[in-house]
């Protein structure tokens, strides 16, 4: 074996082993699961590279009725080159609960699971919402405390969803340092969350922060002594009548807690449930799964200094419409605009770039597109 090459293994084995001892071996997980497959950061079909919990489809399936002009629908010019620009893999568009456009490229498909990445949020906000109607959480007022002791300082269960935590978690995307980056890659999530602490006063403003989620959904947990993808099947995926099963990412094989603030794979179909939840205000199909009460305030803002954001939902009045959104960082969208009874759902490999706005540019571009093809006003 030549010298030079014997060099480059033994600076190898020294990475690798400076990155144990100085546990940052999530990193080497994070090269491998995302430089060594030719990607730059995560993906939406990366569901592979990690332990996943299953989730099954109903057994009383309801699936979405076919709108009358579905299949007489055509995309705008505009909508068809953002479309492909930005990698759409799935552009659904539901009227009046109906299916009145479906579109899918690159092999992806109708049942087809990607990551939904921050859109999990909002169904971990819906989760938390049913947890208080079943009578697991008193209200959003509870204290964090009473489910896991370690996280006081008056931070409640509505801190958690609605981004006024207080945590010292750093949401960085671009730092392999980042706790987000931690969080994603590494093998005990538990351990990286209760390294952390509420250092700022709960409660009082809006700092979008991963852990916020991954926190609520832990508490959840704890309240119904259920893992949050069992508790999910029975509190939506059955009632629901989901079509498709699902999976919901863990840290690893030997502790198996859930990425809640990320990372549960499923198709466009059945993400648009939640926002027909929603905007029914917790029924769905005659049943009241959810307090009409508790939809309306996770719709709404919680700060008036910060009118992008309500419990676990992503806000807009674009269009003078009022919008509420489930977000995911590559472009992943439930858009819902209750007063024109309309869900748009787009799913694909990349977001637009900045706007200025509280949204990227692609946001603004599928609403407007999504107007004009229907002709509404």
């Amino acid at each position: 074996m030549k010298k030079p090459l014997i060099s480059v293994l033994i600076f190898i084995a020294f990475i690798v082993s400076l990155a144990y001892i100085t546990d940052y071996d999530y990193i080497l997980k994070g090269v491998r699961v995302v430089y060594l497959t030719g990607r730059t950061t995560a993906y939406i079909d990366d569901a592979p590279h990690f332990e996943n919990d299953s989730i099954n489809a109903s057994s009383k399936p309801q699936p979405w009725p076919s709108h009358t002009l579905l299949g007489k629908i055509k995309p705008t010019n505009t909508l068809t080159t953002i479309n492909d620009e930005l990698g759409t893999v799935a552009f659904l568009l539901i009227k009046n609960d109906s299916i009145i456009y479906e579109n899918y490229a690159e092999n992806y498909s109708v049942t087809s699971q990607t990551n939904a990445f921050s859109m999990s949020k909002s169904i971990i906000t819906a989760l938390l919402g049913k947890a208080i109607k079943d009578g697991f959480i008193k209200n959003l007022n509870q204290p964090v405390a009473d489910f896991i002791p370690k996280f006081g300082n008056g931070v409640t269960v509505g801190d958690l969803s609605s981004m006024a935590s207080g945590l010292n978690w750093d949401e960085s995307y671009k730092s392999p340092f980042s706790t987000t980056a931690r969080a994603y890659y590494d093998d005990d999530l538990a351990e990286t969350m209760f390294d952390l602490a509420i250092t700022e006063t709960p409660g009082e403003s809006f700092e979008y922060l991963s852990g916020s989620t991954q926190l609520l959904g832990m508490v959840i947990e704890k309240a119904t002594n259920m893992t949050i993808s069992s508790y999910l099947q029975q509190a939506f995926y059955e009632p629901m009548g989901f079509e498709q099963p699902a999976t919901w990412q863990v840290d690893d094989a030997e502790h198996r807690l859930a990425k809640m603030y990320c990372c549960l794979a499923s198709n466009a179909r059945d993400y648009a449930r939640f926002g027909k939840l929603f905007k029914d205000f917790g029924n769905f199909n005659g049943e009241q799964l959810l307090d009409s009460t508790f939809v309306a305030k996770a719709i709404k803002p919680r700060f008036e200094v910060s009118p992008e954001y309500g419990y676990g939902f992503w806000l807009s009045n674009y269009l003078d419409k009022e919008i509420f959104v489930m977000r995911g960082i590559l472009g992943q969208y439930v858009i819902t605009i209750p007063e024109d009874n309309l869900i748009i759902v787009r799913l694909g490999h990349q977001r637009g770039g900045p706007s200025g706005l509280p949204f990227t540019t692609d946001f603004y571009t599928y609403i407007e597109e999504a107007y004009a093809m229907l002709k509404l006003n």
